[in-house]
């Protein structure tokens, strides 16, 4: 049940009839997993902590740098040097204490990964390394949990979803198989601080639709963002049949 306070913090939702009180009770008893608590993770993290999804855990092994700052909106100045998760975790709670925040402050190896993977019902890849996003898709196709991936660099911004308990699912092993330019970090060939805001808040409504089990996620299909021109392209991907991490899972 939603408590009257719960109900007046997220009554602005609930008034949508795609999410009304159903919806809401949903997300209440969702957990999610947040990985990379920087540029993306931020507003994913802010976001779904304010719309009431019950769990949050939240994965970096990274202290918060000056640098951060242009773009990583979680964090402030009185965070430089704090672990990025504990500064996550201490403005999340100022935001909204009725939801319960699990911290994994070391980097996630693949076995600690499958336990956390296995233990939400939805994982959101923020990270900024090729090598990270492939161990994060593997653990989400073998528990079956759908992945929300964004990617931001330069002025150039990505979005999917991959959910293979739906057949016809790529993951992102079949996209982005054979690495990709995306492999370079913000550090070495910089971003625009709302580029990675837009990414992130587009994850973030993402992962309320597959939890609050509404509209139309985006499997299927890459979302392309070019922050120069404010153009946005949509590109249909298919499942690889031949796929070394999901093809086994779909027979």
């Amino acid at each position: 049940m939603l408590s009257d306070q719960e109900l007046l913090r997220y009554s602005r939702q609930v008034l949508l009839a795609q999410v009304d009180i159903d919806g809401q009770l949903r997300l209440k008893q969702s957990k999610a997993l947040v990985v990379g608590v920087g540029g993306l993770g931020s507003p994913v993290a802010l976001y779904l902590a304010a719309a009431g999804v019950g769990e949050l855990h939240l994965a970096d092994f990274d202290t918060v740098d000056l640098t951060n700052l242009q773009r990583q909106i979680i964090h402030d100045t009185d965070s430089v040097g704090m672990g990025k998760v504990d500064s996550a975790i201490r403005r999340l709670q100022a935001i909204n204490p009725e939801i319960k925040l699990v911290a994994h402050r070391l980097a996630l190896d693949e076995d600690s990964l499958a336990a956390v993977v296995s233990a939400v019902d939805v994982v959101l890849d923020c990270s900024d390394n090729f090598t990270t996003r492939e161990a994060v898709n593997a653990a989400c196709v073998a528990a079956a949990r759908p992945l929300v991936s964004g990617a931001a660099i330069r002025l150039e911004g990505q979005l999917s979803v991959f959910d293979t308990r739906r057949d016809t699912s790529p993951c992102y092993h079949c996209l982005y198989g054979h690495g990709s330019e995306a492999e370079l970090t913000c550090s070495e060939a910089g971003v625009i601080g709302p580029l990675v805001g837009l990414v992130g808040s587009l994850q973030a409504l993402e992962a309320l639709k597959l939890l609050a089990e509404f509209g139309e996620p985006l499997v299927g299909r890459l979302l392309l963002i070019d922050a120069l021109t404010t153009r946005m392209r949509e590109l249909r991907v298919k499942r690889d049949s031949a796929c070394a991490v999901c093809a086994q899972r779909h027979g």
